[in-house]
């Protein structure tokens, strides 16, 4: 599986982006999102399920974030909505080839491909 994500940018404090991660090679079971800012662990983001759309989100952007796909273009999307100046990352998406329990969405073990990352950069 190969893993294109795009959709990052620039935007001020309070503002919205919309990441896309397309899927090609074969359809995916799980795809996530995770982030890495400077000085800092990577984090999961959100991530959903294939087979049945259940999204699992990070409580930091519960509330602001919207996770989504569309089964016949392989694609996932993440909605970004009130973004703070901490949401500031490179953004990763992440995939599985089967489904993930929801209990192991989160983490970055479960995955087995990664894309490249795009930046989101928010201003104060």
């Amino acid at each position: 599986v190969q893993l294109q994500a795009s959709g990052g940018g620039l935007v001020q404090a309070g503002g919205s982006l919309r990441l896309s991660c397309a899927a090609s090679g074969r359809t995916v079971g799980t795809l996530g999102w995770f982030r890495l800012a400077p000085g800092k662990e990577r984090e999961f983001v959100a991530a959903i399920r294939w087979s049945d759309g259940h999204p699992r989100y990070a409580d930091s952007v519960k509330g602001r974030f919207t996770i989504s796909r569309d089964n016949a273009k392989n694609t996932a999307f993440l909605q970004m909505n009130r973004l703070k100046p901490e949401d500031t990352a490179v953004y990763y998406c992440a995939a599985r080839d089967g489904a993930i329990i929801t209990g192991s969405m989160g983490r970055a073990g479960s995955y087995d491909h990664w894309g490249q990352g795009t930046q989101v950069t928010v201003s104060s």
